[in-house]
């Protein structure tokens, strides 16, 4: 790089442009979603917020693949999600996307390691085992790797979670109320470790959540409200992020 070049910005990790998703027909035809434009940068972690029944798992699902919009674009890296048949959106979940879930999702005959390590097992990839000893320090779970699901407390098997989305190096992880099962000690470790994955793992992060505190852990909030973007929050606080909850719902 030369004196007069500037460094160049990453480009966003994921894109919806003119997102619309409608269900039903005639008078009984809602519209979860109105022409969301929306970016989410890489290497960060936004969480989505709204009103009940603002859009914002309809968005997440959405921008994951999980669901098909009605209209609009979704962009993940380099790929276009309009037009993938079932075969390439699986695909394409698979190599590209990391989910984490409110419930854990863990196979209870499997050990913590082993679920860990299922994502890979399924695309028949090795695993990188200095990424994987880094993913198992970040989150804290090296004397548990033995153990199975139900010997495991709730905030451990979602780290058990967190770890398996990690270790398979997706361009995004898709978190959707990833401390709705959790209490708040639990659950202020599990949003640290997420906290962590991107400082030092670099990794992208989007997540749904109702929580204010949940939501201070991200680095950008964006709000939703009757399926539109209304406005968004940077280096949010429990306290502007509730602020703002509350003016939207007034």
């Amino acid at each position: 790089m030369t004196l007069t070049e500037t460094p160049r910005q990453a480009p966003p990790a994921v894109v919806a442009r003119g997102l619309t998703k409608t269900y039903g027909q005639g008078d009984a035809q809602v519209h979860a979603l109105r022409g969301v434009d929306v970016a989410f940068a890489t290497g960060a972690f936004t969480a989505i917020m709204g009103p009940s029944g603002s859009g914002k798992s309809t968005l997440m699902h959405c921008l994951a693949g999980l669901d098909a919009a009605t209209s609009g674009s979704v962009r993940i890296g380099d790929v276009e999600l309009t037009g993938l048949s079932d075969k390439q959106l699986t695909l394409l979940r698979r190599e590209r996307i990391g989910f984490i879930f409110q419930a854990f999702n863990l196979l209870p005959t499997l050990t913590a390691e082993q679920n860990i390590r299922l994502p890979l097992e399924i695309s028949a990839r090795q695993a990188d085992q200095a990424l994987f000893d880094r993913v198992i320090a970040t989150v804290g779970l090296q004397d548990r790797l033995g153990h199975k699901p139900s010997e495991l407390s709730g905030g451990q098997q979602q780290r058990v979670a967190v770890a398996r989305a990690l270790i398979s190096k997706p361009q995004v992880i898709f978190a959707d109320e990833p401390t709705g099962n959790l209490d708040s000690r639990s659950g202020a470790e599990v949003l640290s470790f997420l906290r962590t994955s991107v400082r030092e793992l670099h990794q992208t992060i989007v997540m749904v959540t109702h929580d204010p505190v949940a939501a201070s852990y991200a680095d950008r909030v964006v709000f939703l409200r009757d399926g539109e973007l209304v406005t968004e929050i940077a280096a949010p606080s429990p306290q502007s992020v509730l602020d703002t909850l509350m003016r939207l719902e007034a």
